[in-house]
């Protein structure tokens, strides 16, 4: 299965980012690529859901598999190609943009060329989402076109991680398979080796993981959503004392609660609830 949709490049856009095709080959042992350097003048992801591929770098083949991915700079030699007896099944976006250049080196996206994203399913749904896009209505809606690359690059961002310190075991994988239910228990108390448990690890490696997998510590984790259900409380419940919104959310004293929410918010719970009830 072939699906590729190439598009004009525009010389002057209004966006951040802007793509020049995407597509998605499956089963196509022949798929190929030599691109000497400065032949092509935008950035590439090619991301492989299933099989198996390769990509040369500096004279050294490098294998890629599931959930794995390659990202080139504008004007960078690109040569990579499908194995023939397990063929990949690969997506990619090209795409550009006047101050993306600036935005990917200042995320030290430039260091690496060969990536693993921790999960798949994101930006798998965000590329599709784009393809459907560029085959259904070409660029006759361009601020959407935009847009759809752009989720395309922010799951790239949040969930790649270089493939030379990349080891992702199946207990990192259960921990992200946890974080819906521990935004939904927020605000109980947090017992951390119950959630250890539940991910088949010490507590000690099961913060270790969890850093390495969500790039924050659990409580870091568990105080986001529970402000995050706080803030909407606050304007569903315009009436609602403040100490008992505290409270429900899972903290201690409304004392303590404001100075969190003053920390991610710049306001207290007060001034927020303010914005929108007078």
């Amino acid at each position: 299965m072939n699906r590729q949709t190439v598009l004009l490049t525009l010389q002057d856009i209004p966006y951040f980012c802007y793509p020049e095709s995407v597509g998605h080959y499956m089963n196509h042992p022949q798929h190929s690529v030599l691109r000497e350097a400065g032949a092509l003048n935008n950035f590439n992801i090619h991301y492989v859901a299933s099989g198996k591929g390769y990509v040369e770098v500096d004279g050294i083949i490098h294998e890629l598999r599931a959930g794995q991915a390659v990202l080139y700079f504008p004007q960078q030699r690109q040569h990579y190609y499908s194995s023939e007896d397990d063929p990949w099944d690969v997506r990619w976006v090209h795409f550009y943009g006047e101050r993306l250049h600036d935005y990917m080196i200042e995320r030290g996206l430039h260091r690496n060329l060969l990536w693993t994203l921790r999960q798949q399913a994101p930006w798998e749904e965000a590329h599709l989402a784009l393809l459907d896009e560029a085959e259904q209505n070409r660029m006759l809606r361009p601020a959407q076109l935009s847009t759809l690359t752009y989720a395309v690059l922010a799951e790239f961002v949040q969930h790649a991680v270089p493939l030379k310190n990349t080891r992702t075991s199946q207990a990192e994988n259960r921990i992200l398979g946890l974080l819906p239910q521990m935004q939904q228990e927020a605000c109980q108390p947090f017992l951390l080796q119950d959630w250890a448990d539940l991910a088949g690890v010490s507590s000690y490696y099961f913060c270790k993981l969890f850093k390495s997998a969500v790039e924050m510590t659990p409580m870091e984790f568990v105080t986001r959503s529970r402000l995050q259900m706080a803030k909407q409380w606050l304007l569903e419940r315009p009436t609602a004392n403040i100490g008992q919104i505290a409270e429900e959310a899972g903290y201690p004293n409304a004392s303590y609660f404001n100075r969190q929410f003053m920390a991610h918010e710049g306001m207290t719970p007060t001034e927020y609830r303010g914005l929108y009830h007078n």
